[in-house]
């Protein structure tokens, strides 16, 4: 475990008296690998929060540019990195707010061909993109790396997260579910608009995406109930958080009984814009 110099000690300082943390904890952080997929709405306060908290090594993957319609909720992004990749913008900012994390940049698609390989190099990963195509991938690829997921998406006014660790099992022996014993097969292409479709208002991605590093930091720290098995839904007109649970479906096609997807071939081919953000 490394150690915490001088400088991290005084940075970390809140971190450190906090029981359930401490030296320990905040060594456990400077040690995580942490991939994040998308630097948009949900990547923006996901990438802010876990630079500021200590992890030591982000990754973040993202083939798109900064466009000024982004600027409304991708928070880690501004004016002057209009047409920048945005994995360039978001390095920038990270070291901005903490200079001793080390970022690691992929200006490209996720695909079916380096999803296993790129995830495989992590310890945790976060989802934040915005189109089924790239979540049914991260869910999948995460389950046979044996990695766990911090899902969230974002509805106009509305926010889910949840995360996945299906390689692992509950109390009663029961594995814990995966994206497809929620939804076992995406919607077809179309059936469901997009953000850019019908908007989400901006500051849902900050609370939802926020919601989502506390859970990583918390699967790092190994510290609280998680949300493995359970679906968290923010509500921001109403305004309420629910909590519902989820549970394994024997039948899903990726960890049931008699699973049928054992590998990412079913994903080739699939999605022009595989790593767009929310």
């Amino acid at each position: 475990m490394p150690t915490l110099t001088a400088e991290e000690v005084q940075r970390y300082k809140r971190h450190l008296v906090l029981r359930d943390v401490g030296a320990p904890g905040q060594q456990k952080l400077k040690a995580a690998r942490v991939l994040v997929v998308g630097a948009g709405g949900l990547g923006s306060p996901l990438l802010m929060y876990l630079a500021a908290a200590g992890v030591g090594t982000i990754g973040v993957i993202d083939d798109d540019h900064v466009s000024l319609d982004n600027l409304q909720r991708q928070i880690i992004h501004g004016t002057p990195d209009a047409d920048r990749p945005k994995v360039e913008s978001a390095r920038d900012a990270v070291h901005r707010i903490n200079p001793l994390v080390n970022v690691e940049t992929y200006a490209e698609r996720l695909t079916a061909e380096n999803a296993l390989d790129l995830i495989g190099r992590y310890d945790i990963v976060a989802d934040g993109s915005d189109n089924f195509a790239t979540r049914y991938l991260v869910s999948d690829a995460c389950y046979l790396a044996k990695r766990p997921l911090a899902y969230a998406t974002l509805g106009a006014f509305d926010g889910y997260v949840s995360l996945f660790k299906p390689y692992e099992t509950t109390k009663d022996g029961t594995p814990y579910p995966t994206l497809r014993c929620l939804f076992p097969e995406p919607p077809p292409e179309g059936l469901v608009a997009n953000c850019a479709e019908v908007g989400v208002l901006g500051p849902i991605a900050g609370v939802v995406g926020t919601l989502q590093a506390t859970e990583m930091v918390k699967e790092i720290l190994g510290i609280g109930n998680s949300l493995a098995g359970k679906l968290l839904i923010y509500d921001a007109l109403a305004p309420r958080f629910e909590i519902v649970s989820i549970g394994w479906d024997p039948d899903n096609p990726l960890s049931g009984n008699m699973p049928t997807i054992h590998d990412l071939s079913i994903h080739r081919g699939q999605g022009r814009r595989a790593c767009a953000a929310e």
